[in-house]
């Protein structure tokens, strides 16, 4: 991929932001927290370092919601203060990852999902792709990640120095 970096923004425009690289991994996420909180039969997530998002100049602070997943396990989501766009979120608090919500950005059909997930709750009606690689829960990482996306999750663990 090298059409980056990538725009978007929250619907009323006062957040722009930019990924300067290519997401680590992209999950069409279909759990029934995903969607209560879009209102939608799924949310598309672009996993990527938090260093990697840039918010653009002029753009007012993001809100941040604490919220707790089906787990227990706190998950923060970032909007705009106006709007109330969901721009990305923050599983478990682990400060160095978003979720970044595709939706959001300028072009959203340059980042279809590497996989659908949680599809035990999908909609009947969702019908997913054929070859669509579709997970039940989550999925092995180690298996369905490419070795850049898993050498970069290294390198942001501080795994393999």
């Amino acid at each position: 991929m090298t059409d980056y970096p990538r725009h978007g923004a929250c619907f009323c425009g006062a957040v722009r932001y930019r990924l300067e690289t290519p997401p680590l991994f992209v999950h069409c996420c279909h759990c029934s927290d995903c969607q209560k909180q879009t209102g939608s039969a799924f949310a598309i997530n672009a996993l990527i370092e938090t260093d990697r998002i840039t918010i653009l100049p002029g753009a007012i602070d993001l809100e941040v919601i604490e919220m707790k997943t089906d787990s227990g396990a706190p998950h923060d989501i970032y909007r705009c203060p106006r709007c109330k766009t969901a721009l990305w979120s923050d599983y478990s608090r682990r400060r160095v990852t978003r979720f970044v919500r595709v939706a959001t950005l300028d072009t959203p059909s340059a980042l279809p999902p590497d996989v659908h997930i949680y599809t035990r709750s999908k909609l009947k009606w969702v019908v997913l792709p054929e070859g669509a690689r579709a997970f039940a829960e989550y999925y092995d990482m180690e298996k369905e990640w490419p070795a850049e996306s898993l050498a970069r999750r290294d390198t942001l663990l501080g795994k393999g120095k």
